[in-house]
Protein backbone atom coordinates (compact mmCIF):
# COMPACT_ATOMS: atom_id res chain seq x y z
CA UNK A 1 0.00 0.00 0.00
CA UNK A 2 1.28 3.45 -0.92
CA UNK A 3 2.10 5.75 1.98
CA UNK A 4 3.57 9.24 2.28
CA UNK A 5 4.04 11.14 5.52
CA UNK A 6 5.95 14.40 5.78
CA UNK A 7 7.41 15.26 9.23
CA UNK A 8 5.68 18.15 10.95
CA UNK A 9 7.48 21.43 10.34
CA UNK A 10 9.79 19.97 7.66
CA UNK A 11 11.37 22.35 5.19
CA UNK A 12 14.07 21.48 2.62
CA UNK A 13 17.54 22.68 3.62
CA UNK A 14 18.21 24.05 0.12
CA UNK A 15 16.09 25.81 -2.46
CA UNK A 16 15.12 24.00 -5.65
CA UNK A 17 18.04 25.27 -7.75
CA UNK A 18 20.68 24.58 -5.09
CA UNK A 19 19.17 21.14 -4.56
CA UNK A 20 19.79 20.31 -8.23
CA UNK A 21 23.38 21.53 -7.98
CA UNK A 22 23.89 19.58 -4.75
CA UNK A 23 22.53 16.36 -6.26
CA UNK A 24 25.00 16.54 -9.13
CA UNK A 25 27.88 17.42 -6.81
CA UNK A 26 27.06 14.62 -4.35
CA UNK A 27 27.06 12.04 -7.13
CA UNK A 28 30.31 13.31 -8.63
CA UNK A 29 32.23 13.53 -5.36
CA UNK A 30 31.02 10.21 -3.97
CA UNK A 31 31.70 8.19 -7.12
CA UNK A 32 35.23 9.56 -7.39
CA UNK A 33 35.91 8.88 -3.70
CA UNK A 34 34.44 5.38 -3.82
CA UNK A 35 36.35 4.48 -6.99
CA UNK A 36 39.64 5.49 -5.42
CA UNK A 37 38.95 3.61 -2.20
CA UNK A 38 37.94 0.33 -3.88
CA UNK A 39 40.08 0.54 -7.07
CA UNK A 40 37.09 0.71 -9.41
CA UNK A 41 36.92 1.85 -13.02
CA UNK A 42 33.79 3.33 -14.52
CA UNK A 43 32.07 1.32 -17.27
CA UNK A 44 28.84 1.55 -19.23
CA UNK A 45 26.01 -0.76 -18.23
CA UNK A 46 22.89 -2.06 -19.97
CA UNK A 47 19.39 -0.80 -19.33
CA UNK A 48 18.04 -4.02 -20.88
CA UNK A 49 19.00 -7.68 -20.60
CA UNK A 50 18.05 -10.69 -22.70
CA UNK A 51 15.41 -12.52 -20.66
CA UNK A 52 16.81 -15.94 -21.60
CA UNK A 53 20.27 -15.42 -20.09
CA UNK A 54 19.26 -15.41 -16.42
CA UNK A 55 21.36 -12.28 -15.85
CA UNK A 56 18.50 -10.11 -14.60
CA UNK A 57 17.93 -10.29 -10.86
CA UNK A 58 14.53 -11.25 -9.52
CA UNK A 59 15.15 -9.59 -6.14
CA UNK A 60 12.69 -11.29 -3.76
CA UNK A 61 11.43 -13.63 -6.47
CA UNK A 62 7.99 -12.07 -6.91
CA UNK A 63 8.67 -8.75 -8.66
CA UNK A 64 7.58 -8.60 -12.32
CA UNK A 65 10.17 -7.19 -14.72
CA UNK A 66 9.20 -4.81 -17.48
CA UNK A 67 9.49 -7.13 -20.48
CA UNK A 68 8.91 -6.73 -24.21
CA UNK A 69 9.82 -8.38 -27.50
CA UNK A 70 12.43 -6.96 -29.87
CA UNK A 71 11.40 -7.13 -33.50
CA UNK A 72 14.94 -7.04 -34.89
CA UNK A 73 16.28 -9.93 -32.80
CA UNK A 74 13.23 -12.06 -32.18
CA UNK A 75 14.06 -12.18 -28.48
CA UNK A 76 12.53 -10.79 -25.31
CA UNK A 77 14.23 -8.04 -23.32
CA UNK A 78 13.79 -7.11 -19.66
CA UNK A 79 14.49 -3.75 -18.06
CA UNK A 80 17.02 -4.48 -15.34
CA UNK A 81 16.10 -4.89 -11.68
CA UNK A 82 19.78 -4.72 -10.76
CA UNK A 83 23.11 -5.71 -12.28
CA UNK A 84 24.57 -8.06 -9.66
CA UNK A 85 25.02 -10.98 -12.04
CA UNK A 86 25.83 -8.93 -15.15
CA UNK A 87 28.74 -7.26 -13.33
CA UNK A 88 30.36 -10.55 -12.40
CA UNK A 89 30.21 -11.77 -15.96
CA UNK A 90 31.53 -8.40 -17.18
CA UNK A 91 34.61 -8.64 -14.96
CA UNK A 92 35.56 -11.85 -16.73
CA UNK A 93 34.77 -10.52 -20.20
CA UNK A 94 36.74 -7.31 -19.61
CA UNK A 95 39.76 -9.21 -18.20
CA UNK A 96 39.94 -7.32 -14.91
CA UNK A 97 42.70 -8.36 -12.53
CA UNK A 98 42.63 -9.35 -8.87
CA UNK A 99 41.79 -6.45 -6.55
CA UNK A 100 40.27 -4.23 -9.24
CA UNK A 101 36.69 -3.77 -10.33
CA UNK A 102 34.00 -1.72 -12.01
CA UNK A 103 31.43 0.90 -11.04
CA UNK A 104 28.49 1.97 -13.16
CA UNK A 105 25.16 3.75 -13.08
CA UNK A 106 22.32 1.28 -12.69
CA UNK A 107 18.90 2.58 -13.70
CA UNK A 108 16.03 0.21 -13.07
CA UNK A 109 12.25 0.11 -13.23
CA UNK A 110 10.53 -1.84 -10.45
CA UNK A 111 6.90 -1.77 -11.48
CA UNK A 112 5.60 -3.58 -8.37
CA UNK A 113 7.26 -1.27 -5.84
CA UNK A 114 4.94 0.25 -3.27
CA UNK A 115 5.43 4.00 -3.10
CA UNK A 116 6.41 5.85 0.06
CA UNK A 117 8.96 8.41 1.24
CA UNK A 118 11.85 6.10 0.37
CA UNK A 119 10.58 3.99 -2.53
CA UNK A 120 9.98 4.82 -6.18
CA UNK A 121 9.35 2.68 -9.24
CA UNK A 122 12.54 4.25 -10.63
CA UNK A 123 15.74 3.03 -8.98
CA UNK A 124 19.10 4.72 -9.51
CA UNK A 125 22.21 3.40 -7.86
CA UNK A 126 25.91 2.90 -8.23
CA UNK A 127 26.51 -0.77 -8.95
CA UNK A 128 30.05 -1.88 -8.19
CA UNK A 129 31.89 -5.20 -8.34
CA UNK A 130 35.50 -6.22 -7.83
CA UNK A 131 37.55 -9.39 -8.08
CA UNK A 132 38.76 -10.95 -4.84
CA UNK A 133 40.97 -13.93 -4.08
CA UNK A 134 39.33 -17.15 -2.81
CA UNK A 135 40.99 -16.59 0.58
CA UNK A 136 39.22 -13.20 0.82
CA UNK A 137 35.77 -14.80 0.87
CA UNK A 138 35.29 -14.06 4.57
CA UNK A 139 33.63 -11.62 6.96
CA UNK A 140 36.87 -9.72 7.55
CA UNK A 141 37.01 -8.70 3.89
CA UNK A 142 33.34 -7.76 3.95
CA UNK A 143 33.70 -5.59 7.06
CA UNK A 144 36.85 -3.87 5.76
CA UNK A 145 35.03 -2.93 2.55
CA UNK A 146 32.01 -1.63 4.45
CA UNK A 147 34.41 0.60 6.38
CA UNK A 148 35.78 2.08 3.16
CA UNK A 149 32.28 2.80 1.86
CA UNK A 150 31.30 4.56 5.08
CA UNK A 151 34.52 6.59 4.92
CA UNK A 152 33.61 7.64 1.36
CA UNK A 153 30.13 8.69 2.48
CA UNK A 154 31.49 10.73 5.40
CA UNK A 155 34.10 12.38 3.17
CA UNK A 156 31.40 13.31 0.65
CA UNK A 157 29.24 14.71 3.44
CA UNK A 158 32.14 16.88 4.63
CA UNK A 159 32.64 18.26 1.12
CA UNK A 160 28.93 19.00 0.68
CA UNK A 161 28.74 20.85 3.99
CA UNK A 162 31.68 23.01 2.97
CA UNK A 163 29.99 23.86 -0.34
CA UNK A 164 26.51 24.35 1.14
CA UNK A 165 26.82 25.69 4.71
CA UNK A 166 23.09 25.22 5.39
CA UNK A 167 23.69 21.45 5.33
CA UNK A 168 25.99 21.79 8.35
CA UNK A 169 22.86 22.39 10.45
CA UNK A 170 21.81 18.75 9.87
CA UNK A 171 22.98 15.93 12.20
CA UNK A 172 26.23 14.45 10.89
CA UNK A 173 26.62 10.86 9.71
CA UNK A 174 28.44 8.72 12.25
CA UNK A 175 31.63 7.03 10.96
CA UNK A 176 31.46 4.42 13.75
CA UNK A 177 29.98 1.20 12.36
CA UNK A 178 28.15 -1.42 14.43
CA UNK A 179 28.12 -4.89 12.89
CA UNK A 180 25.29 -7.24 13.82
CA UNK A 181 23.74 -10.36 12.25
CA UNK A 182 20.06 -10.76 11.50
CA UNK A 183 19.90 -13.61 14.02
CA UNK A 184 21.43 -11.47 16.74
CA UNK A 185 18.90 -8.77 15.90
CA UNK A 186 16.01 -11.23 16.11
CA UNK A 187 17.31 -12.49 19.46
CA UNK A 188 17.35 -8.92 20.78
CA UNK A 189 13.81 -8.09 19.58
CA UNK A 190 11.94 -11.39 19.04
CA UNK A 191 8.49 -9.80 19.30
CA UNK A 192 9.15 -7.14 16.64
CA UNK A 193 8.89 -7.32 12.86
CA UNK A 194 12.15 -7.11 10.86
CA UNK A 195 11.61 -3.43 10.07
CA UNK A 196 10.71 -2.65 13.68
CA UNK A 197 13.90 -4.42 14.81
CA UNK A 198 15.98 -2.27 12.48
CA UNK A 199 14.36 0.91 13.80
CA UNK A 200 14.85 -0.11 17.43
CA UNK A 201 18.53 -0.97 16.94
CA UNK A 202 19.71 1.67 14.48
CA UNK A 203 18.24 4.50 16.56
CA UNK A 204 20.93 3.76 19.15
CA UNK A 205 23.58 2.64 16.61
CA UNK A 206 23.16 5.22 13.81
CA UNK A 207 25.57 3.54 11.38
CA UNK A 208 24.87 -0.20 11.28
CA UNK A 209 25.81 -3.01 8.94
CA UNK A 210 23.20 -5.75 9.23
CA UNK A 211 24.70 -9.06 8.10
CA UNK A 212 23.51 -12.45 6.85
CA UNK A 213 20.30 -11.70 4.96
CA UNK A 214 18.41 -14.35 3.01
CA UNK A 215 18.51 -17.60 4.97
CA UNK A 216 15.71 -18.48 7.43
CA UNK A 217 16.33 -17.48 11.04
CA UNK A 218 15.52 -19.63 14.06
CA UNK A 219 11.99 -18.24 13.90
CA UNK A 220 11.65 -19.97 10.52
CA UNK A 221 11.50 -16.75 8.48
CA UNK A 222 14.33 -14.78 6.82
CA UNK A 223 14.89 -11.20 7.92
CA UNK A 224 14.36 -10.16 4.30
CA UNK A 225 14.33 -11.80 0.89
CA UNK A 226 17.47 -12.21 -1.20
CA UNK A 227 17.78 -13.92 -4.57
CA UNK A 228 19.83 -17.13 -4.22
CA UNK A 229 22.18 -16.54 -7.13
CA UNK A 230 24.29 -13.47 -6.33
CA UNK A 231 25.07 -12.84 -2.63
CA UNK A 232 26.28 -15.57 -0.33
CA UNK A 233 23.58 -15.35 2.36
CA UNK A 234 26.16 -15.75 5.13
CA UNK A 235 28.55 -13.07 3.83
CA UNK A 236 26.28 -10.19 2.85
CA UNK A 237 24.38 -7.34 4.46
CA UNK A 238 22.65 -3.97 4.34
CA UNK A 239 24.27 -0.67 5.28
CA UNK A 240 21.77 1.21 7.46
CA UNK A 241 21.87 4.76 8.77
CA UNK A 242 19.56 6.52 11.17
CA UNK A 243 17.58 9.03 9.15
CA UNK A 244 17.08 11.97 11.50
CA UNK A 245 14.60 13.69 9.18
CA UNK A 246 12.27 10.68 9.01
CA UNK A 247 13.25 9.17 12.37
CA UNK A 248 13.77 5.67 11.03
CA UNK A 249 16.41 3.18 9.94
CA UNK A 250 17.43 3.88 6.39
CA UNK A 251 19.10 1.50 3.91
CA UNK A 252 21.67 3.08 1.61
CA UNK A 253 23.43 -0.03 0.33
CA UNK A 254 22.97 -3.76 -0.08
CA UNK A 255 26.19 -5.67 -0.73
CA UNK A 256 28.05 -8.88 -0.18
CA UNK A 257 30.58 -11.47 -1.20
CA UNK A 258 29.12 -13.32 -4.15
CA UNK A 259 28.17 -16.97 -4.27
CA UNK A 260 30.77 -19.64 -4.92
CA UNK A 261 29.78 -22.74 -6.92
CA UNK A 262 29.18 -24.51 -3.59
CA UNK A 263 27.02 -21.80 -2.01
CA UNK A 264 25.10 -21.27 -5.27
CA UNK A 265 24.33 -24.99 -5.37
CA UNK A 266 23.11 -24.89 -1.78
CA UNK A 267 21.06 -21.69 -2.12
CA UNK A 268 19.35 -22.68 -5.37
CA UNK A 269 18.03 -25.81 -3.69
CA UNK A 270 17.04 -23.96 -0.50
CA UNK A 271 15.13 -21.36 -2.52
CA UNK A 272 13.41 -23.91 -4.75
CA UNK A 273 15.13 -22.47 -7.82
CA UNK A 274 16.90 -25.54 -9.20
CA UNK A 275 15.51 -24.84 -12.67
CA UNK A 276 17.98 -21.95 -12.95
CA UNK A 277 20.88 -24.39 -13.14
CA UNK A 278 20.24 -24.67 -16.89
CA UNK A 279 20.67 -20.92 -17.53
CA UNK A 280 23.99 -19.81 -19.11
CA UNK A 281 25.14 -17.65 -16.19
CA UNK A 282 24.36 -20.30 -13.60
CA UNK A 283 25.98 -23.08 -15.62
CA UNK A 284 29.19 -21.05 -15.92
CA UNK A 285 29.22 -20.22 -12.21
CA UNK A 286 28.54 -23.80 -11.10
CA UNK A 287 31.38 -24.93 -13.37
CA UNK A 288 33.79 -22.52 -11.67
CA UNK A 289 34.26 -20.40 -14.80
CA UNK A 290 33.62 -17.00 -13.19
CA UNK A 291 35.97 -15.12 -10.83
CA UNK A 292 35.38 -14.75 -7.11
CA UNK A 293 33.90 -11.30 -6.56
CA UNK A 294 32.20 -9.04 -4.11
CA UNK A 295 29.96 -6.11 -4.88
CA UNK A 296 26.78 -4.23 -4.22
CA UNK A 297 24.51 -1.36 -5.00
CA UNK A 298 24.55 2.08 -3.36
CA UNK A 299 21.42 4.14 -3.85
CA UNK A 300 22.14 7.44 -5.56
CA UNK A 301 18.86 9.08 -4.58
CA UNK A 302 19.06 7.44 -1.15
CA UNK A 303 22.50 8.94 -0.53
CA UNK A 304 21.36 12.36 -1.76
CA UNK A 305 18.36 12.20 0.55
CA UNK A 306 20.57 11.35 3.51
CA UNK A 307 23.17 14.06 2.93
CA UNK A 308 20.63 16.76 2.00
CA UNK A 309 18.21 15.88 4.80
CA UNK A 310 15.31 15.34 2.37
CA UNK A 311 11.98 13.93 3.55
CA UNK A 312 10.88 12.36 0.25
CA UNK A 313 12.83 10.63 -2.49
CA UNK A 314 10.90 12.65 -5.08
CA UNK A 315 12.85 15.71 -3.92
CA UNK A 316 16.04 14.24 -5.41
CA UNK A 317 14.78 12.17 -8.38
CA UNK A 318 12.11 12.40 -11.04
CA UNK A 319 9.50 9.63 -11.14
CA UNK A 320 5.74 8.92 -11.24
CA UNK A 321 3.66 9.26 -8.07
CA UNK A 322 0.13 8.44 -7.00
CA UNK A 323 -2.37 11.23 -6.45
CA UNK A 324 -2.28 10.96 -2.65
CA UNK A 325 1.50 11.42 -2.58
CA UNK A 326 1.28 14.43 -4.89
CA UNK A 327 -1.42 15.97 -2.70
CA UNK A 328 0.47 15.32 0.56
CA UNK A 329 3.73 16.80 -0.73
CA UNK A 330 2.03 19.83 -2.28
CA UNK A 331 0.27 20.49 1.01
CA UNK A 332 3.63 20.44 2.79
CA UNK A 333 5.20 22.84 0.29
CA UNK A 334 7.45 20.13 -1.20
CA UNK A 335 8.24 20.17 -4.93
CA UNK A 336 8.59 16.69 -6.43
CA UNK A 337 10.96 16.64 -9.39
Amino acid sequence: MNHCEIPKGYKPSLNLYDTQVAIAMTKRVFEDTLSGALQLRRVSAPLLLDASTGLNDDLNGVERPVEFDIKATGTNAQVVHSLAKWKRQALKRYNFSLGTGIVTDMNAIRRDEELDNLHSIYVDQWDWEKIIAPRERDLETLKETVGKIVEAICATEKTMRALFPKLALLPATSPEITFITTQELEDLFPALSPKERENAFVKDHPTTFLMQIGAPLRSGQPHDGRAPDYDDWFMNGDLLFWNYTLQQAYEVSSMGIRVSPESLDRQLTAAGCDSRRALPFHKALLAGELPDTMGGGIGQSRLCMLLLGSAHIGEVQSSIWDEETLKTCAGAGITLL
